[in-house]
């Protein structure tokens, strides 16, 4: 598995895709155990079958489910990568003493680390709870840990306790409690080194310029420390709960690699807009890609020729051909070098058929009849559909010449759709206020609508609204021309825009 993807599935299954050893670093951030319909924040399908799997029986079912996953994940990690596993009181105990202590064993336990925050707490019968708990543990003793790259500004409290403190040992000579301004200025320049308890970074707050709409969203500034501190510059980052897409972000914004992996539409596709925003206008950042579980019919077909051919040979188990010339017009082979050939267009007609034929023959004559005399096929073509006469050809070439041409259609291969039809209208309200109202159709049902109220054609569609259920906008402008953009996901994770030009006067 490549890095830099957005991948939708089950993480237990697509974590078992991944080779062993191969993966730095692990965020995990798994549902928390409250037993609340809370904990369903998309409200799609995916997120409710796991949310229902990991309710089939109290912790101890919680604690099966969570362990298979974490088994996983301890597989996948390099001997010198680490996992930071984020929880809360309501399982963190059972988290580290039933799952990590057993996979990663006790011996390589690092850190736990509290992250404490600030915020409502009217609780009258206990102490609130204002912290989550970030285990850290390692896969082996030769673990990356870099404590300098996540160094902290002193401010004037914790200058002034150090420096109290070193005066006391005799390392710093303070006079009347005053502390020297050279010794202040180097430990600003340096930083201190984080402690176990993180009480910087604050929760995201419901207006902040990261919000994206996700109740749980982490701040970047949590993942940015944690990334920092134990992955270099080019590894592979893994979070297999991805959720709002914060691991992902901020490991492509520190030029780490990625992979995301969720089980819900909305996760995936709200991570992918987050990510298209982070990329606009960043000529240095690196291409992802966007795995689900349907390919978009429109995007396959309009796609760079050379790209597809050689992505759908890959997904056929073929290899590319890399040389693209003097190859008699064949695009890739099979593992027993029976060669393929790409269509990227649909009624492939007779003449594809001949052409083929030739070109088989020619490149490897021995191979060519090795496989006819064994009644094997002597190469594949695929294509979107194919016409009549190259169906006919095929069989007449089987029964009289006993030559095999093995027809693929791309649908045979993988599966895919169109994406939704949107229509997009506006109607002014009164000065300077406009409603908009986005309908859109596709078969497996709307998921959700995104809006772009700036949109740019040249830089492409920038959410600005990442999650609306109900394809409804109210909204003011400034005097000028605006042009405003939707685009619509349905449950499959397709996307379809629409988009309309407004006069403010």
């Amino acid at each position: 598995m490549t890095a830099n993807q957005l991948i939708l599935g089950d993480n237990l299954e697509k974590l078992k895709e991944i080779e062993s050893d191969s993966i730095d670093l692990i965020y995990a951030d798994p549902p928390f155990f409250s037993n609340r319909n809370y904990e369903v924040i998309w409200g799609d399908e995916g997120e409710v079958r796991s949310f229902q799997d990991r309710w089939a029986g109290g912790i101890e079912h919680y604690i099966a489910w969570l362990k298979e996953r974490v088994f996983e994940m301890h597989r996948v990690l390099k001997p010198t990568g680490s996992i930071f596993l984020h929880c809360d009181w309501h399982a963190n105990a059972n988290i580290r003493v039933d799952i990590l202590d057993k996979v990663f064993l006790f011996q390589n336990f690092i850190n736990e680390i509290i992250w404490c925050y600030a915020g409502p707490g009217n609780v009258k019968n206990r102490l609130a709870q204002k912290h989550d708990t970030i285990y850290f543990y390692s896969k082996s003793s030769n673990y990356y840990f870099d404590a300098d790259s996540i160094r902290m500004p002193y401010n004037e409290e914790t200058v002034a306790r150090t420096t109290r403190g070193a005066s006391k040992t005799g390392i710093m000579a303070n006079v009347k409690g005053n502390f020297d301004e050279r010794h202040k200025n180097r430990l600003n320049e340096k930083g201190k080194y984080p402690e176990d308890y993180w009480t910087d970074i604050p929760r995201l707050q419901g207006n902040g310029n990261e919000r994206i709409g996700y109740p749980t969203q982490k701040p970047e500034a949590l993942l940015e420390r944690i990334i920092k501190c134990a992955s270099n510059e080019g590894d592979i980052v893994l979070d297999p709960f991805v959720g709002g897409g914060t691991t992902v972000a901020v490991a492509d914004k520190l030029n780490r690699r990625w992979i995301g992996i969720d089980q819900s539409v909305a996760a995936i596709k709200v991570s992918d807009l987050r990510m298209k925003n982070q990329h606009i206008g960043n000529l240095l950042a690196k291409p992802y890609e966007l795995q689900l579980r349907t390919h978009d019919y429109n995007v396959l077909r309009h796609q760079d020729a050379f790209e597809f051919e050689t992505w759908i040979i890959e997904q056929f188990g073929g290899i590319t051909n890399p040389k693209q010339r003097n190859d008699f017009g064949l695009d890739g082979r099979m593992p027993d070098n029976t060669p393929i050939q790409v269509k990227r267009s649909d009624n492939i007609g007779r003449n594809v058929i001949d052409n083929f034929k030739s070109a088989i023959e020619r490149s490897d004559k021995q191979l060519f009849e090795k496989n006819r005399a064994e009644g094997e096929a002597v190469g594949h073509i695929i294509a979107f559909s194919f016409g009549r006469e190259a169906i006919e050809e095929v069989a007449r070439l089987r029964n009289k010449e006993h030559i095999i041409i093995e027809l693929k259609k791309v649908s045979d291969i993988v599966t895919y759709d169109e994406g939704p039809k949107v229509s997009l209208t506006a109607n002014e309200l009164e000065n300077y206020k406009f409603a908009f109202e986005a309908t859109a159709e596709s078969e497996s049902g709307i998921e959700f609508y995104s809006w772009d109220f700036d949109h740019k054609p040249e830089e492409g569609f920038k959410a600005e609204v990442y999650l609306d259920k109900e394809g409804k906008q109210v909204r003011k402008f400034q005097p000028g021309e605006h042009h405003v953009a939707v685009e619509a996901v349905d449950k499959q994770g397709l996307d379809g825009q629409d988009k309309v030009k407004i006069k403010v006067k």
